[in-house]
């Protein structure tokens, strides 16, 4: 029987309680493996395709999310106490999803375990099928980690 080791551990966070504990769980499997942590936050772009139609400024929403996304990054690099790597991925296109985005950044770092929060951000996320969770454990080819 052989023992299973993690050496990268990816760890993705949406500014949720869920994504936090999960942060925290990746964190400790990470001290106990010594493991290298990565901490990752997609930014969704994609939405932003239609803020023209609807006369929204795309420029400003844009810097907005990314700004965001810099302070989520730096609350959990805070959170894990310990030493981390931390990267703000956007999507690509409008079509890709956030899940792939995660998924795709697993797979170039490489990562052996992905560690995300079971749930996101709101209720509705929850009542979805093909929330991010669910699309990460259905397309990575690596362990995945959900923690309520």
């Amino acid at each position: 029987m052989s023992t299973v080791k993690y050496g990268r551990i990816l760890a993705g966070v949406d500014g949720s309680e869920h994504g936090m504990h999960a942060l925290r769980h990746a964190a400790g499997l990470s001290r106990a493996f010594g493991a290298a942590l990565r901490i990752v936050h997609v930014v969704d772009m994609g939405v932003l395709t239609l803020a023209p139609e609807l006369a929204l400024d795309v420029d400003r929403l844009a810097r907005q999310r990314l700004a965001e996304g810099k302070r989520l990054l730096a609350q959990a690099q805070a959170q894990a106490d310990m030493e981390v790597q931390s990267r703000l991925l956007e999507t690509a296109t409008p079509m890709q999803r956030v899940a792939e985005a995660i998924v795709e950044e697993a797979t170039s770092w490489p990562a052996n375990l992905i560690v995300l929060g079971a749930c996101g951000r709101g209720a509705l996320g929850r009542l979805l099928p093909g929330s991010v969770a669910d699309g990460v454990a259905r397309h990575a080819r690596m362990p995945v980690l959900l923690v309520h």
